[in-house]
């Protein structure tokens, strides 16, 4: 089995909690209350940074650049397709809103990080990824029936584009048989991170989780190495002999794998093997119960790496382990 840390798998902890929507963290993150008008919001506040990122990338690429780094025409065209979504998700979600009488979030300051068209593409896939995980773990708490039709609706447009472009990665367009849903404070952890800055007259009840990195080992890229997390968990009262899982979040399966605490003082854990199950974009937090997955067990995360099944790695170039 092999897998591939993503553009994601790192993000900085302190812009995630830099950022104007969220709540701010005093303690340990709970499980928020949701309605209607806040899962539009949250929504919406995801479609702002898709259609950014798109704008920005075709801005950045031009059609050349793209060909010349492997994706051939009509490539650039489908990304222009891809944004043209974006927008019309953004311009309905907004809408919807007013016409109910709550105010929506704005656009806000973003920072992606991409120098390439590969690194462009593969951020794509993540955060495509990202919002397919989000509308599915949304889904259950959607009152209104049209709310809930609409939100199908995008979710398997957002899907198409996730699959598109997995595939022009060289990944399996459909790497699993179940999508993963991701709850509200795990899809904030990762998406806030891309905010900087500016201002909404929204604030959601959402928390970040600390943030948790990936390192993967050279000789046997099977293992998984969580840098500096147990030192970060004493911060939170954990000790030497608190046990503590990495749960891996892939399709329906939430599989939990003891870590260890490596030798040295790098304050690491790590797990020797990724279980078994595992395939396609797999988010991972670290917990305190191997059970009770909640918010308020978990510790660090979530992180994204890419897993393959044996003889199914993608030809195109990747991202190294780090």
């Amino acid at each position: 089995m092999l897998f591939s840390l993503t553009l994601a798998a790192s993000l900085a902890v302190s812009a995630v909690q830099a950022s104007p929507l969220l709540v701010k963290r005093t303690g340990p993150v709970k499980t928020p209350t949701v309605n209607d008008g806040i899962i539009l919001n949250y929504a919406l506040t995801l479609e702002y940074l898709e259609r950014k990122f798109y704008q920005e990338g075709l801005a950045n690429y031009t059609r050349e650049a793209f060909v010349a780094a492997g994706f051939e025409d009509p490539f650039y065209e489908n990304l222009k397709e891809i944004y043209f979504d974006e927008q019309v998700h953004v311009r309905f979600l907004s809408e919807a809103l007013t016409a109910a009488g709550i105010t929506p979030t704005n656009e806000l300051m973003y920072t992606f990080g991409t120098t390439n068209p590969v690194d462009f593409v593969t951020l794509s896939s993540v955060l495509e990824g990202v919002g397919v995980s989000a509308y599915i773990g949304a889904a259950k708490d959607i009152m209104n029936e049209d709310y809930l039709t609409a939100a199908g609706s995008i979710l398997a447009v957002e899907a198409r584009h996730t699959s598109y472009i997995r595939a022009s990665l060289g990944k399996s367009p459909f790497p699993n048989p179940f999508d993963t849903p991701l709850g509200y404070n795990k899809v904030f952890s990762l998406a806030a991170a891309f905010i900087t800055g500016g201002s909404s007259p929204v604030t959601l009840p959402f928390q970040a989780f600390p943030a948790l990195t990936l390192q993967c080992s050279q000789a046997d890229r099977s293992s998984v190495t969580f840098s500096g997390a147990f030192k970060a968990a004493q911060k939170f009262g954990v000790a030497k002999d608190t046990p503590i899982y990495a749960v891996f979040f892939s399709g329906l399966k939430k599989l939990p794998v003891k870590v260890r605490i490596t030798a040295g003082n790098a304050g690491d854990y790590k797990v020797d093997r990724i279980p078994a199950g595992v395939s396609g974009q797999t988010y991972v937090v670290l917990s305190k119960s191997d059970t009770d997955f909640s918010d308020e067990n978990i510790i660090a995360g979530p992180a994204i790496l890419e897993v393959y099944n044996k003889g199914k790695a993608p030809k195109m170039p990747k991202k190294k382990c780090h």
